[in-house]
């Protein structure tokens, strides 16, 4: 049995959330899961591991339209996945606007399926 020992929940994300670098405005990759404290992209670009990354991406903000994250991050590991060209990449959130911070948390909790 794998016991998950995380402080915060992770949130599966099925949907489409792309992210993009903020210094090249290019897109790296869509959200596989996502906490208060980090998220795990994949990926079809090369990243450089345990580098740090300006990113952003738009989440629902509740009301119809779309709000932006941006985030600072440390790239902790990456794996390639089973599917060509593509890998797994696990980010720790370093800097994130409070403000960006709490509708992030409100976003996740509203997915997390009950306890």
């Amino acid at each position: 049995m794998i016991t998950n020992t995380r402080r915060a929940p992770r949130l599966q994300v099925p949907e489409m959330v792309a992210v993009r670098d903020q210094m090249t405005g290019a897109q790296i990759g869509r959200l596989g899961n996502i906490s208060e404290t980090g998220m795990l992209l994949i990926t079809s670009v090369a990243l450089q591991e345990d580098a740090l990354y300006q990113l952003q991406f738009a989440i629902a903000d509740g009301r119809g339209g779309q709000l932006q994250i941006d985030v600072g991050v440390h790239l902790l590991w990456c794996e390639p996945t089973h599917a060509p060209d593509q890998s797994w990449a696990g980010f720790r959130f370093l800097t994130l606007d409070k403000g960006q911070r709490e509708q992030l948390q409100r976003w996740i909790e509203d997915r997390l399926p009950p306890a």
